[in-house]
């Protein structure tokens, strides 16, 4: 039996962490807010929104730190062409013999890649997030274990601290660090899925926030495509919003960005405020 509604947020940068607050914040100015779901599942980018929504601050106000410079992030700028980073990771996988070993291959490219040090990464992730605190209702994110290539999901009986829960699943392997958690380092969830949707299995509704959408560039053992099949055939009805053109054209081809934060906040606030779609 599928019941209660659940909220799922994907990866896609900084320019995703601001267009998916902004098109939350447009969905509620168009009288849809779904940031009262039973269940947050992020993912990377979609980890950092998903612990600022739970953290209860109102989306006024997460909206405010994406386009007011006095209140933003203090993020570490980096210059990177996503669409080749995808080229890379397809030709890193080439001949993987199963999920897992797809997830192997890329923690250990991760673990062997020359970043920023790991606690300037975490310093950066932390002035992210309203509050360090995990929040009351649940809250699921998703990283994988550089090591053994297997998929951690981290919640609030984890043991982990939230900035390093959200650091893990946001830790981009070769541009961010991995994240050292009860002895184990931790790369970016979306290496196993960009949305990890399949962790909201069982709810009658879920609304997908997408920033890669359905046609992500880059290859992963559960594409959204396949996954949302398989959710609408156990009874669910899901909603998947991707950006349209004028948010693509914001989040441009590098989403690490901070320049991209405005433009992609905007977009999304005006993306949302035409409401949700209705296939």
């Amino acid at each position: 039996m599928v019941e209660g509604q659940a909220l799922v947020l994907g990866g896609g940068g900084l320019a995703g962490i601001a267009w998916m607050t902004g098109l939350l914040a447009g969905l509620a100015d168009a009288g849809q807010d779904v940031t009262g779901a039973d269940l947050l599942v992020g993912t990377s980018a979609g980890a950092a929104v998903a612990a600022q929504v739970g953290s209860g601050l109102s989306l006024d106000a997460l909206f405010a730190r994406q386009v007011d410079p006095a209140l933003q992030a203090r993020e570490i700028s980096v210059d990177v062409n996503m669409t080749e980073v995808a080229a890379e990771f397809a030709a890193l996988l080439a001949g993987a013999s199963s999920a897992q070993d797809m997830q192997r291959r890329v923690g250990a490219y991760a673990l062997a890649a020359s970043t920023v040090s790991e606690a300037d990464r975490l310093a950066a992730v932390g002035s992210r997030l309203p509050s360090p605190q995990w929040p009351a209702r649940r809250l699921l994110l998703v990283a994988v274990d550089a090591q053994t290539g297997e998929t951690r999901v981290f919640d609030r009986d984890s043991g982990a601290d939230l900035v390093d829960a959200v650091a893990a699943s946001c830790a981009v392997p070769g541009i961010w660090p991995p994240v050292t958690i009860g002895g184990h380092r931790y790369v970016d969830g979306g290496i196993r899925s960009s949305d990890n949707a399949d962790l909201a299995s069982g709810h009658a509704r879920i609304v997908v926030l997408s920033p890669l959408g359905a046609d992500s560039p880059f290859p992963t053992p559960l594409p959204l495509r396949t996954v949302v099949a398989r959710l609408r055939s156990e009874g669910s009805a899901v909603t998947v919003i991707a950006p349209d053109e004028a948010s693509v054209a914001a989040i441009g081809t590098n989403p690490l960005d901070p320049a991209t934060r405005i433009p992609s906040a905007e977009a999304g606030r005006a993306q949302g405020r035409t409401g949700l779609p209705t296939s």
